[in-house]
Formats: C-alpha cells, sequence, structure tokens
C-alpha cells in the first residue's frame, strides 16, 4: 500500500517537471519569433498601488459586474420588504414594489444622487430591461399554469358576468377619466384613442396571482365565496389580457381600422395554439403523467412552446407577454405535471428575475415630478376612479344576481387587487410612448394604493357584518368541552399527535373537541392543487381517526406567518391545550437568515435588537427552534411541545418533579389515568413533596380514584433501563430547559417527551 503511494507521488512529480521544462522551453523558443515583429509594451504611471486601483475600479464598472451588484441590491431589497410587509399582513409583492420605488429617482436617486448614478447608469439600464423582461415572460408563463380552466368551464354562469361587469364599468369610467385629463398628460403627438384604451385598461385589470394568494391566506379557497372569486378572478385574467392585446395592436397600427390585420392574426394565433399545440402539449403530458419528475426533452419542448408563443405575438404586434400566458393557459391540465413544471421555473423567474422588473419599474417611477398639490389631486381621483370602478362595479354586480352584501363587498375588495399586473400594463404603455412620466407615476401609485387596501378592506368588511350572537353560541357550546387542538406540518406528525390528544380525552365521550389543524405555506401550493394537498396532509389523521373511533375536526389553512395565524388561532378559539412537534429550524433566528433562506451567525440584528431592549435573547443556545419559540412566547394557552421518539401511547409515563412551580403536571397525570389507565411514575427529584401537604394531597385523591396507578420515586440516580421501559416523559419547560443546560445524561436515555409550558 505505501509502495503504491510512493509511486503516485513520483509519478505526479515526475510529470509536473517535464511538462514545466517543456513549456518553459516553449516560451523561450517563442521569443525568436518577435524579430522584426512591431511590439507594442503596456507601461503604467505611478506605483503598483494606483495601477491596482485603476484596475479595479475598472472592473467594477465592467457590465457583467455592474449588473451583478445591480441584482444582489435589487433582491436583497426586495426580500426585505416583502419580508416586513408579509409581517404587516400585507401580500409581499406590495414589499417588492415598493423596494422598486425606493431603489429609483423617487428616493435612492434623490438623496443619494452618486450613488444611483454609481449602481444604475443609464447605459446598464437596457441590460436590466432585458432581464426583467425574461422574468416577466416566466411569470406570466407561471400565471397561465396557474389557472384551472375546468373550474371556469364548470362554475363559469355568475363569475364571467361579475368579471365582465369589473372589467366594462372600470373600462368607461377610465375613457371617462382620460377626457378630462389628456390634454394635460398625454405625451405629445398620441391619439386621444389611444392614450384612453391604455388608461381604461388599467383601471380594469385585476392582479389573479395576489387574489390568489389572499384567497389562501384567509381560507376562502373551498367556500363559495372564494370559489366564485377565483373564477371571476381567472376570466378576468383572461378577458383583460384579450383586450389588452388588442389594444396594443391599435395603438401600435394608429388607428381600429388599421389593427384589422393584427386583430385577425392574432385570433388565428389563438385558434392553432388551442385547436393544435393544447392537444399535442396534452399528449406529452400524458406521457409523462405518471413519473415523477420531468426529464429534460420534455422540458426542453415546453420551453421552447413557450418562447416560440412570445416570439409570435411579438411578431404579430400584441406583446410577448401574451404569448407566455396563452402558453401557460395550454399546458397539460394535470395538475402533477403543471406542478412540477412549475417549480422548475418559479424559483428563478419569481426570486432572481421579478424583482429586477419592479426596480426597472421603480427607476421608471418619478414621484418627484408631482411637485404641485393640482397633481395629487389628479393622483388622488385615478386612485378614486380606480376604486370605484373595480370595487364598487364588482359588489354592486354580484349584489344583483343575489349574493348577500358581506359577500358581494368581499368579491369587490379581492377584485380591486392590482398588483403586479398593473404595473406590467402600465410598463407596456410606457415603452410604447403612450403614457408620460407623470402620469406614470400617478397609476402606479394608484397600483400600490388599491393592493394595499385590499387586506384593511377585508378586515372592515368581515368586522361590519361580525354576527355577534353566533359568535357567543359557538364559545357558549364549547365551554363546556375539554378542547385540543394539535397542530402538524406533516401527515406522520398529525397522526402522533392525535394519538396523544387521545390519550388525554379518551373517556371523555362528548365532553371533549379535538381539532386537527394544518397551516401550509402559501408558497408551497398553488390554486388548482390545493385540494389535493389538503388531502395528503390529513389522510393520516383521518386515517388515524378511524383506527381510534374518535371524532376529529379537521382544520387547514394557507398562511405567509404561520407562526402567527397559529398562535392567534389558538388564543382566540378557547382550546385547552395545543399540542405540536419541536421541530428543526431551518434559520437560527437571523434577519438575514429569514430573508435570505439560509443560516448565519455573523449579522444577527434580533440578537442585537434584544440586548437594548433588555430581553433574554432567546434564539440561540435553546432547547426549542424558532417555530416553538414564537408559539411558547406568544400563547395564551398551555402548549405541549413532544419531542418524538417513536411515540405510540403513553401507558407508563414518567414525571421529574424538579421545583415546586412543576406540580402543575400533576394535573395532566389525572387526565392521563383517567383518560388512558396509565401508569404514572413521578420522580421527586428535589425532594420537596415530602415536604409539601398540598402536594401529597392532590397525590392522595389520585390515589383514592385510580389506585396503583401512581408511584412516588425518590431515588436520586435514575437507570437507564427504568427510563427506557417508558412510553412517554411529561416535563415543565423551565425543568426541559434545566436539562439541556445541565447536558444531562438522561438526554440520551429519555424516552418521547411532552414539555408543557403553562401559561
Amino acid at each position: 500500500m505505501s509502495l503504491a503511494k510512493y509511486r503516485n507521488i513520483i509519478f505526479y512529480i515526475v510529470t509536473v517537471a517535464v511538462f514545466s521544462c517543456l513549456m518553459y522551453w516553449f516560451l523561450i523558443q517563442g521569443q525568436t519569433l518577435e524579430a522584426g515583429e512591431k511590439i507594442i509594451i503596456k507601461t503604467h504611471n505611478g506605483s503598483t498601488w494606483e495601477n491596482f486601483l485603476e484596475s479595479f475600479q475598472t472592473n467594477l464598472h465592467h457590465p457583467l459586474a455592474l449588473l451583478l451588484s445591480q441584482i444582489v441590491t435589487i433582491i436583497m431589497a426586495a426580500r426585505l420588504l416583502g419580508w416586513i410587509c408579509i409581517k404587516i399582513k400585507q401580500p409581499s409583492v406590495i414589499g417588492e414594489m415598493i423596494a422598486g420605488i425606493i431603489l429609483g429617482p423617487s428616493l435612492l436617486g434623490m438623496y443619494f444622487p452618486e450613488f444611483s448614478a454609481f449602481l444604475f447608469p443609464k447605459e446598464s439600464l437596457g441590460n436590466l430591461q432585458f432581464l426583467s423582461q425574461i422574468g416577466l415572460i416566466l411569470f406570466m408563463y407561471i400565471v397561465g399554469m396557474e389557472l384551472d380552466l375546468s373550474v371556469l368551464r364548470k362554475k363559469a354562469h355568475d363569475a364571467v358576468v361579475i368579471s365582465h361587469a369589473s372589467i366594462i364599468i372600470p373600462f368607461a369610467l377610465g375613457i371617462g377619466l382620460s377626457y378630462f385629463i389628456y390634454q394635460e398628460f398625454a405625451p405629445e403627438g398620441v391619439q386621444f384613442t389611444s392614450f384612453a384604451l391604455f388608461i381604461a385598461i388599467a383601471m380594469s385589470i385585476t392582479a389573479f396571482p395576489v387574489l390568489a394568494r389572499i384567497v389562501q391566506e384567509r381560507n376562502l379557497q373551498k367556500t363559495k365565496l372564494g370559489t366564485i372569486v377565483i373564477t371571476c378572478a381567472a376570466a378576468d385574467d383572461i378577458t383583460a389580457w384579450c383586450i389588452l392585446a388588442a389594444v396594443i395592436a391599435i395603438v401600435k397600427a394608429g388607428s381600429f381600422t388599421s389593427s384589422i390585420y393584427v386583430i385577425l392574426m392574432a385570433i388565428g394565433y389563438v385558434f392553432l395554439m388551442i385547436k393544435l399545440v393544447r392537444p399535442f402539449l396534452k399528449r406529452i403530458g400524458d406521457l409523462q403523467a405518471e413519473k415523477s419528475a420531468i426529464n429534460k426533452p420534455m422540458v426542453a419542448i415546453f420551453f421552447l412552446t413557450l418562447i416560440l408563443s412570445a416570439y409570435a405575438t411579438e411578431v404579430i404586434g400584441i406583446h410577448a407577454l401574451f404569448g407566455a400566458f396563452m402558453a401557460g393557459a395550454i399546458m397539460p391540465e394535470n395538475a402533477k405535471f403543471r406542478s412540477l413544471f412549475i417549480d422548475k421555473v418559479e424559483d428563478v423567474a419569481l426570486v432572481l428575475l421579478l424583482p429586477l422588473f419592479f426596480v426597472f419599474t421603480g427607476l421608471r417611477t418619478q414621484i418627484g415630478l408631482l411637485n404641485e398639490s393640482h397633481l395629487w389631486i389628479t393622483a388622488g381621483g385615478i386612485i378614486l376612479v380606480a376604486v370605484v370602478g373595480k370595487f364598487a362595479g364588482s359588489a354592486l354586480t354580484a349584489k344583483f344576481l343575489g349574493i348577500n352584501w358581506k359577500e358581494s363587498l368581499t368579491i369587490g375588495a379581492l377584485m380591486n387587487t392590482r398588483g403586479l399586473m398593473e404595473l406590467i400594463v402600465l410598463n407596456i404603455g410606457y415603452d410604447l410612448g403612450v403614457l408620460s412620466p407623470e402620469i406614470f407615476a400617478m397609476m402606479v401609485i394608484m397600483a400600490l394604493f388599491t393592493t394595499f387596501m385590499t387586506g384593511p378592506a377585508l378586515d372592515l368588511i368581515n368586522y361590519i357584518f361580525k354576527s355577534k350572537n353566533d359568535e357567543d353560541h359557538i364559545n357558549s357550546d364549547n365551554d363546556s368541552k375539554y378542547r385540543v387542538l394539535l397542530s402538524f406540518d406533516n401527515p406522520e406528525s398529525g397522526s402522533t399527535l392525535l394519538k396523544l390528544a387521545n390519550d388525554f380525552t379518551h373517556k371523555m365521550n362528548g365532553n371533549k373537541s379535538i381539532t386537527a389543524m394544518n397551516i401550509a405555506p402559501v408558497d408551497e401550493m398553488h390554486t388548482y392543487e390545493i385540494n389535493e394537498y389538503e388531502n395528503d396532509q390529513f389522510k393520516n389523521v383521518i386515517e388515524t381517526s378511524n383506527d381510534l373511533n374518535i371524532e376529529v375536526t379537521t382544520l387547514f389553512k394557507a398562511s405567509t406567518d404561520i407562526e402567527s395565524d397559529l398562535t392567534s388561532i389558538s388564543n382566540k378559539g378557547n382550546y385547552d391545550l395545543l399540542l405540536i412537534m419541536l421541530g428543526k429550524s431551518m434559520y437560527e433566528g437571523s434577519l438575514l437568515g429569514r430573508l435570505l433562506g439560509f443560516t448565519t451567525k455573523i449579522i444577527n440584528p434580533e440578537k442585537l435588537l434584544n440586548t437594548v431592549k433588555g430581553k433574554i435573547y432567546i434564539f440561540n443556545n435553546s432547547p426549542f427552534d424558532d417555530f416553538t419559540l414564537q408559539i411558547l412566547d406568544k400563547t395564551n394557552i398551555p402548549v405541549g411541545v413532544l419531542v418524538d421518539k417513536g411515540f405510540c401511547s403513553a401507558e407508563k409515563v414518567f414525571i421529574p418533579i424538579f421545583n415546586l412551580s412543576d406540580f402543575y403536571l400533576l394535573e395532566y397525570a389525572k387526565r392521563l389515568i383517567n383518560n388512558n389507565n396509565s401508569q404514572i411514575i413521578i420522580l421527586d427529584v428535589a425532594g420537596q413533596i415530602r415536604n409539601n401537604i398540598e402536594v401529597k394531597e392532590l397525590i392522595r385523591s389520585i390515589e383514592q380514584v385510580a389506585p396503583n396507578h401512581i408511584t412516588l420515586y425518590n431515588e436520586k440516580k435514575i437507570e437507564k433501563e427504568f427510563l427506557n421501559s417508558q412510553d412517554l416523559m411529561l416535563i415543565s419547560k423551565k425543568s426541559w430547559r434545566g436539562l439541556i443546560d445541565s447536558k444531562s445524561l438522561w438526554l440520551s436515555d429519555i424516552p418521547s417527551t411532552l414539555i408543557i409550558s403553562n401559561p
């Protein structure tokens, strides 16, 4: 073995030496060829350090280096402001839109002009626009794929009426508004028809992706209202983009008559996509339907379809984005197939490329141009017309169709969401020269305002129509029951927690209520697959409930802030106990880690903030993951955190009492004895039970009801065999921290553990 090792080293040294000598010989011989040639030798004035600085500055301004620095800045700003918006219960798209405006001339360019000129010089904006357009094409492809056309076909009657009313009413109001602002704000040489059509379509658009996320987050997707709104938005999207394609054709041609050929070509394109390309893609999709991954030739076919479709619509004259949208809409309708393909596209499109579009829009948005009061009054008028047209138009139409006022107003509020789709329309208008910088800035503000108002408007509607009697009835009905809420993140943990909940409540019959809840991140699912996702999550829980013969209420919710929603539901639901699993944190509590999705201990503003506030820093060196800490900190009810080591049933339960404050655990021991006939062993670690009359009386009362089910254990030394023979350990949060901090030998031997926190 050693000989082979030396042979390898000798071979390596000889090879390097021989070929180094060979290269040196060629270089020496090559210098002889310079005779008679005019050789230019670059000389540098100044010191080596100055030469390095000059070279370094040149590298900084290289187009590629500049583009990469722009991308880093844009992604960090978009993620930061998107995260802040999620925390204040707003769609992340608002934060990304605001990030674009902040990095543009409205803020960065105004207060830090030199840095803005360095980071976003005019000559670099072409590259930024090119990449942002690629991002938009991929995004519109995803939007098209997220449309569930089968729902549109089945439930289109009322939805199409509401959708088209929500387009025609603001469209008409937009043309009316154009009449009053055309002379002052239309660019020179732009016809009134072109200007009015773009203002009208901007008033009529609805952001389907943002609306779908809000519907999921508010748990409306399974209600009749949610179905109507999603269908309305889908019909709105299809109709609005068809109208936009016609508007672009008219604007480019100069008049409606001149655009007839373009519109006819567009109709022919749509016909070919539906009748020829769609069946072809369906056959390909059927071949992949049962596979868990899509192979590269298939991916190439679908990407080629996307690019060719976008190219065709760009050449026809109705914009590449319409082609991308159409390519997504005709994708095979198999939910699993679409999900697999979206996963391939989504991360690059939404995380990397789409923020570039927000910033590019922000670089065009010059809010500083609105420097007079009448300009802000005009902006206010635009917002008013937009809200009245879309909100009131949708709500009144829904009411006319027989939907009650609460749901009608909810439909209006959701349809009024404009988000990113509005920015796309505005940028197309700006590129065509139809919108001036002033009107562009006003319309961007309108897009921000109408998207931002959706959440508060929905909350206000719910508050106004809140039925106090119903709420009181629900609360009074549940006050007499022992209510357990279990929250799980995967099917296996849901089944395990349900077994534990059953051990606490098995013999309570009608005096118990068990709710199994799954809160899923919004970005993990799409509208068309939400039912399948929910069924997969609850499959094990339902099977376990049937095996145990217990009734379980299931609760599913999509969320952008799981911790906040879980604590809110727990606190408002009159639950007596919340059961969760101890998880492994994806992050370590740092702000940068939360934003970018990786762990970091170098930059940790939260630690600094807690130090300044005088709070104990709980994220690092903690026996709990971040998620669990958030729940323990914010809930007002007892929380049981299960550390699972193959838990099946709490037949033998071990309860160590380290402190007088741990005695509340005996109440849970009593429940396990009464409902599960559990054998309880109480370890008096500190020797305080013998000296406390109240606790001794409590133990005696339990023994009288269930003799031979509770044993007091006074030994200081705990044998490994004893711990291994137990099914479950009940321990207080404080004592669990103590075990972790002391690095107790118990940790390697303890069974499944339920850490109970008493608020």
